[in-house]
This record gives C-alpha cells, structure tokens and sequence, in this order.
C-alpha cells in the first residue's frame, strides 16, 4: 500500500488471496485494552450501577454489577499485578454489593457501594495513581431507562 505505515494491510474479499501470517504474541499483546480503557469502563458500569438500583432496577444494577466484575477479572488477566487487590476487591466488596442487589436491599446497597467505591479509591493510591480519585456524578446517565417505569 503506497507507503502506507506496514500495520496498515490491504483488506480483501478475494478468497483466493493469501490469508495473513498468524499474529506474534507482541502483536497481540499490543491489539489489548489497557488499564485505562478497562477501567473507564468499570466506572461506566460502576455509575451505571448505583442509579439502576436507586430506580428500583435490581436486575439491571446486578447486571452493571457483574460488568465490573468481569473487566477487572479480564484486567487481572491482562495486568497481573493487579491480580490480588483485584481479588480481594471482588470477594470483599463486589460479592457485598451482589449480595445486596440479590435481596433488593436499598439501605444495604448504598453501604455496601460507598464502601466499595471508597476501596477503589484506596487502591488506586496504593498503586501509585492518588491523582484517580472515582466519584458517582451527580445525574443518572442518559443512555439507559434505568428505573422500573414499565
């Protein structure tokens, strides 16, 4: 391709073209989310979350729930030095906030996130990141009819 830098690879629907030599374990390496973009996500969800719950959404609030707990097993994967606080976090808090959810326990939900919220916070100073400081915005996301008006 004219120049083109070499990541840039000619797409055909040919079938008779030569398939693509197997990726590197660097290339693939290099094709994964960082720890950034995994974590934007579990404070999406995260956020998502809490005003699910406060709508009366159980069910979807569990779903954002599990969300989070499935990027940061996926980060735990992809970042192992996270493994074990990533671990703890899930057993002592994340599994809290489930339990809550699982029972439709208001009171107990809003303690069990503050909490949970606050541990995140804690980490993010103990791996060197106190500048990420993760707090619920005040307006529900627009994106999701998150109450149970149906």
């Amino acid at each position: 391709m004219n120049g083109a830098p070499p990541y840039y690879r000619k797409v055909s629907d040919d079938p008779s073209t030569k398939p693509s030599p197997p990726l590197s374990l660097e290339q693939l390496a290099q094709l994964l989310p960082g720890t950034g973009e995994i974590m934007a996500s579990v404070g999406n969800a995260w956020w998502k979350c809490a005003y699910a719950a406060r709508g009366g959404n159980w069910e979807l609030a569990a779903y954002f729930a599990r969300r989070v707990r499935g990027l940061q097993r996926k980060l735990a994967q992809i970042r192992p030095k996270y493994a074990e606080d990533l671990g703890a976090f899930e057993a002592e808090h994340l599994n809290a906030v489930l339990t809550a959810l699982g029972a439709h326990n208001g009171p107990s939900f809003e303690r069990a996130y503050a909490v949970a919220t606050e541990t995140a916070n804690e980490l993010h100073v103990k791996w060197a990141k106190p500048y990420i400081r993760w707090v619920l915005p005040d307006e529900p996301p627009k994106d999701l009819d998150l109450g149970l008006d149906r």
